[in-house]
């Protein structure tokens, strides 16, 4: 109906949902930031467009004239071949409800204004909150109620030193945390006092920042040497241990960190070893065991930029870590079995060793192929028992 360039009652529709989306809308509920009435972008037709194009510019205005809760201001224009031409020249939508009713959100923003006033009366510190991240409060506004009692608990039994589930309040449950614990800590940021907040721990945790109970971290490892089983009937040498009894282990000579299970338990006979299942899934809880400190521990991951990435990270850990299989020569060896890594790492990783650097350049610049990747569970098993055979305590 209009041509290219002609601003749509759809163009309207779609610049005010941008500004729902962005949460600039319902953050007028609650602060009042004199953003209404307010100025839709409008492109209309040009003097060249209304004589080529006329009957379309008559249907143009009538579009604009006939959008529901809009107010449409005109000009008045004489054009040499046309005469006097009443155009539209602004579009302003006077209020939010106005602005709610045209991209379809009013029932949304009534439930939005009910959690303001609820919060208002409940727990009125929270209510900023509201203004800058009026999206997640509306996406998570039947729990609401229940997120602002769980801040009003931590309020009064700060530092609570408890797992979250351990809250005795109605409906709250480890899901409902899980599901919000962002907004969650920013209500908590909201009510309590600076002193019951350990800023050094990360927003996103939980648990560190508010003082609740951390779920102990878990350590899966094998004995390669059956000296070093832990008691007498033990099977297979194959344990589960928190953090905290790992690191009362007494020290083994030499230590082997894999990422595949199936590597791990498959890993032969090494004297005085043990094998640890995982790095990749969180390093922190390693270094409770000091003694990893004081013995060899070698890595063997991918050889591609996460496997690299995983052991600078374990360096962050266990910076004399050393690395397994993860060498130039041992990928060329395996290129027939080289698969595609997806969405690989970009960033600098500095705590690799000259040689590992060098091929992690290579892998992220792609100067081997495109996206190279060598799983380690493809490597050639009497490869990996040459490599562990040539290990030294």
């Amino acid at each position: 109906m209009t041509a290219p360039g002609w601003s749509t009652p759809g163009d309207i529709r779609a610049w005010l949902a941008r500004r729902w989306e962005r949460g600039r809308l319902l953050a007028t509920v609650v602060q009042p930031d004199g953003q209404f009435p307010l100025r839709v972008p409008l492109k209309v037709p040009s003097s060249a467009d209304l004589a080529s194009r006329f009957d379309e510019a008559r249907a143009w205005v009538a579009a604009i004239r006939a959008m529901p809760r809009v107010r449409v201001e005109t000009r008045r224009i004489n054009h040499r071949q046309l005469g006097a031409q009443e155009l539209p020249a602004q579009v302003w939508v006077d209020t939010v409800d106005d602005a709610a009713a045209i991209v379809g959100q009013t029932r949304e923003l009534a439930r939005f204004r009910e959690l303001a006033a609820f919060t208002a009366d409940r727990l009125p510190a929270v209510t900023p909150l509201l203004t800058r991240r009026p999206l997640e409060v509306l996406d998570a506004a039947d729990d609401w109620p229940t997120l602002l009692a769980v801040a009003e608990w931590v309020r009064d039994h700060p530092r609570p030193g408890v797992y979250v589930r351990q809250i005795d309040l109605p409906d709250v449950h480890t899901k409902l945390v899980e599901q919000h614990r962002n907004l969650l800590a920013a209500v908590l940021e909201a009510v309590l006092p600076t002193e019951h907040v350990d800023t050094t721990a990360r927003r996103g945790d939980l648990e560190r920042r508010f003082g609740f109970r951390l779920k102990p971290r878990l350590v899966r490892f094998r004995v390669l040497d059956e000296r070093l089983r832990l008691t007498s009937f033990d099977a297979d040498g194959h344990y589960l241990l928190t953090a905290a009894d790992f690191a009362r282990l007494p020290p083994p000579d030499r230590v082997v960190i894999t990422e595949n299970e199936i590597n791990f338990l498959a890993l032969p006979p090494l004297g005085g070893a043990i094998a640890i299942f995982g790095a990749g899934s969180g390093l922190e809880h390693l270094a409770e065991a000091a003694w990893l400190a004081r013995c060899p521990v070698y890595y063997w991951g991918d050889i591609d930029t996460h496997g690299f990435w995983i052991l600078d990270q374990l360096r962050a850990v266990v910076p004399h870590a050393e690395s397994l299989l993860m060498d130039r020569a041992t990928l060329m060896d395996h290129q027939a079995l080289w698969v595609h890594e997806h969405s690989p790492i970009r960033r600098d990783l500095n705590r690799l060793a000259s040689a590992e650097r060098d091929l992690y350049d290579d892998l992220r610049d792609n100067r081997i192929g495109p996206n190279v990747r060598l799983e380690q569970e493809r490597i050639r098993f009497g490869v990996v028992r040459r490599a562990l055979a040539a290990l030294t305590p």
